[in-house]
This record gives C-alpha cells, structure tokens and sequence, in this order.
C-alpha cells in the first residue's frame, strides 16, 4: 500500500496531501472534512478533484493545512488532492484535472502595503487647499 503526497499552495495556505487506498475517508488536521470546511462551498471545492476522476470513495486522505484563510485553504487541498491524484495514474486523471484547471497554481497573492499610504493602492485624500 503506498501513501502518494503531494503539496497545494494557494494564496498563504499551504495543504500537505498524503494519498493511499482506502474507503474514502478523508482527514484534514485531526478532524474529518465535514467538522474542518462547515460550509458545504467549500466541501464542494474539495472534493471537485475526486468527483471529477470518479474516485469517491476509492482513497484515504491525509491532509495537513496551515496557514491562510479558510476559502485558501480549500482551494489549497483542491490543488493537492489533484496533483495527488496525477501521480495515481497520470495518464487517466491528468487530462481531465488539467482541462478543468485544477492542476493550475494559482499565483495571485496580496499586494504589500507600500509608505506614505493606508493600503496597496489607496492613497491619503488629496487636499489643494
């Protein structure tokens, strides 16, 4: 039985994907994924990857997520549980993740905060008088 790990980064979170056979169970920090993602969006956005490849059910998951915010770190075991998925069997699941873009890092991340002003891009009122 080998244990298949892959890492999905989004924004500041970071998932560390730990894959193998099993019944479908799926663990994020300790707590099963119902308890961890309350919302049933972002229970959706993680097992996107598995409905896709028809494989619910068909692997255990181990995951460790830290970091970022809670919609990051769904999106950040999305992208791991894809690339987990890829080294499975590359040939059958990685065209379907990758025409559906969840084997994409997405690489946006939070502009800094620059001097002189209250944010990234805002600036002070301007006054003439």
């Amino acid at each position: 039985m080998e244990v298949f790990n892959a890492l999905g980064r989004r924004k500041s979170a970071v998932a560390r994907v730990y894959m193998n056979t099993g019944s479908g169970n799926i663990v994020i920090n300790g707590r099963p994924v119902d308890e961890y993602f309350k919302e049933d969006t972002l229970k959706y956005i993680v097992n996107q990857p598995l409905v896709l490849t028809n494989t619910v059910g068909q692997f255990d998951l181990k995951i460790n997520v830290d970091g970022g915010g809670i919609k990051g770190q769904a999106e950040a075991v999305r992208l791991g549980i894809a690339r987990a998925l890829c080294k499975v069997d590359a040939e059958a699941y990685r065209p379907v993740l990758k025409s559906n873009g969840f084997l994409t890092r997405d690489a946006r991340e939070v502009e800094r905060k620059k001097p002189g002003q209250p944010g990234a891009r805002r600036r002070f009122q301007f006054s003439k008088r």
